[in-house]
């Protein structure tokens, strides 16, 4: 992506500029907070298909996210081959068991337990598309020598949350996945040694009987995770 006879600045003028009243901003942030409301993190998937193109589009949102000098360190492996997705369910399983089974330690587990969770993760293959996360330590010039990423962890961050927000925003259910470790994801995905896999995003839409956990629901007031120092 980047050449190195391409690293002095330029500045442009701002491409798109956005004017609303503040009556017409708080209006968008509350049709927006009702928009994100009704987001559920879903298990039991119905086995409609998704298109790619719409897999595709939320992917090209995520791409827009900002990120530690520009370098967009990030790339995702969107997964509907059948094969690949029980690969990937049975390895991840394969570390979900050594978890609950004394790998988290009994806090861990106690915490859990509002969520209804095991080591089994039907989702996995369930759920039409499986979206895997990596992020990348390093990238390189045009010319192939290596460049380092900077806030790596937070830019992925960032481009994960706006991924999560666009699936939502596009009528689909996803849910997060992060079994420990997740080296396999590389040797299954083909993915170089720069790349840490960060997490597995199941994604579909919900079956007609899915449920969600009722504790799920419930979440902190503005006055709990907010302070203003105005």
């Amino acid at each position: 992506m980047f050449a190195r006879t391409q690293l002095s600045y330029r500045a442009v003028p701002l491409p798109d500029r956005t004017e609303l009243t503040d009556a017409r901003m708080l209006e968008s942030a509350e049709a927006f907070h009702d928009t994100m409301r009704r987001r559920h993190t879903v298990r039991d998937y119905a086995d409609r298909p998704v298109p790619r193109a719409v897999i595709e589009a939320c992917i090209r949102a995520a791409g827009t996210a900002p990120s530690g000098a520009n370098h967009q360190p990030w790339h995702f492996v969107a997964v509907a081959n059948p094969a690949l997705k029980a690969r990937i369910r049975e390895e991840a399983e394969e570390e979900e068991r050594r978890f609950y089974a004394g790998g988290a330690g009994d806090e861990w587990i106690k915490a859990l337990e509002p969520i209804g969770t095991n080591a089994v993760k039907e989702h996995l293959t369930d759920a039409p598309w499986l979206i895997v996360v990596f992020a990348q330590r390093w990238g390189q010039f045009d010319d192939g020598t290596r460049y380092k990423n900077y806030y790596v962890p937070e830019s992925v961050n960032i481009a994960t949350g706006f991924l999560l927000a666009a699936l939502h925003h596009a009528g689909l259910c996803a849910l997060t996945h992060t079994p420990n470790p997740m080296r396999f994801l590389n040797d299954a995905l083909g993915r170089p040694a720069s790349e840490k896999p960060t997490m597995i995003i199941a994604v579909g839409h919900p079956a007609a009987d899915a449920t969600v956990p009722e504790v799920a629901k419930i979440k902190k007031p503005l006055s709990e995770i907010a302070s203003f120092a105005e």
